[in-house]
């Protein structure tokens, strides 16, 4: 039986990217037994997943090369992120193939890809170079892993992202009102050409165009308070088990989110969705990490946080939403 090895250790939102790419691996090599290596925090992507049969959990205290080490026999290993971390899994591996990527003026990552890798992709995502020459194309980062498992022969291509919900996970959300603005409030909307009063002031403009629904990122937790006056938000989460968190977004109207993981359970559970990328690397990000698949609007947060800008940055983003319920 071939045996596959994929790894992908980093953040949640990039394992949801990741979903096709798996899906992919698995329908060109139906009859392999696939194992995937996670991370701690990331593993809830995949703990539902049928593309895979074998689910490892990176341990902290352990190298990752000791981890790759556990597969030696394994017949292909896909490193689905450009880390040390997991081009060290893959090429303690030793498979006969051994695939990853890197970006194209990292020029000392792409010398020691070849130390874990024997098929490297190098990736055109560079923010400079994003922003020095606008018309300079990026592909999603969901196209861009496509074409790396297919560099692991991987050619049966499947697009959609992935999530498995329950309806013990719809039931968290089964009294909320039909069809709601859900505006999730990561720490992006605080800081950075953003502040607490100006998405405070932002969300009661989105409620007068329909039921709003707030969702709080556990780091957010301190400041949700404000957002539970009852002119604010219909209702307010904080810190929602994953899948339940996902089962809400899958009863927006649409979603309104800042650039975070939030973005891409978003776009796996179908839902039309706005989101306000950082004012520094707008045009790579914007590219790379948008809504995949979904009717979508970008806006750029200001450079600054003084009121013109902010009060400028509320009307696109209520403009934003108009354009996705309408």
């Amino acid at each position: 039986m071939m045996r596959i090895l994929l790894s992908r250790t980093d953040r949640i939102g990039d394992l949801i990217l990741s979903t096709p790419a798996i899906a992919t691996v698995r329908r060109s090599f139906p009859d392999a037994r696939i194992t995937a290596v996670t991370s701690a925090y990331n593993r809830v992507v995949l703990e539902r997943n049928t593309d895979i049969d074998e689910l490892v959990v990176l341990p902290r205290a352990v190298k990752p090369r000791v981890v790759g080490t556990r597969f030696r026999g394994c017949d292909i290993a896909v490193a689905l992120a450009p880390r040390a971390i997991d081009l060290q899994i893959v090429g303690a591996t030793a498979a006969p193939l051994r695939v990853g990527y890197t970006y194209e003026r990292r020029w000392l990552a792409r010398l020691t890809a070849r130390m874990f890798l024997n098929r490297v992709m190098v990736s055109e995502a560079d923010p400079e170079l994003s922003d020095r020459f606008p018309q300079r194309r990026v592909r999603h980062e969901v196209d861009q892993l496509l074409d790396l498992v297919e560099l692991a022969g991987a050619h049966r291509r499947v697009a959609a992202l992935r999530l498995d919900l329950t309806d013990e996970d719809r039931a968290v959300c089964a009294d909320l009102p039909a069809d709601p603005i859900v505006m999730h409030l990561g720490a992006r909307w605080f800081a950075g050409g953003s502040t607490v009063a100006s998405t405070l002031e932002l969300a009661r403009r989105l409620r007068a165009l329909g039921p709003v629904v707030l969702t709080l990122a556990p780091e957010c937790a301190a400041a949700a308070q404000p957002f539970q006056q009852p002119d604010v938000a219909e209702r307010t989460f904080v810190g929602l088990p994953f899948f339940a968190w996902a089962a809400v977004f899958e009863r927006a109207r649409c979603v309104v989110t800042v650039d975070t993981g939030a973005t891409h359970v978003a776009s796996a559970v179908r839902r039309p969705t706005l989101v306000a990328f950082e004012h520094r690397y707008f045009r790579l990000n914007s590219q790379e990490w948008a809504p995949y698949g979904v009717p979508h609007v970008l806006v750029r947060k200001p450079l600054d946080a003084d009121e013109r800008s902010l009060a400028c940055f509320r009307d696109e983003v209520v403009a934003g939403v108009r354009r996705l319920i309408a």
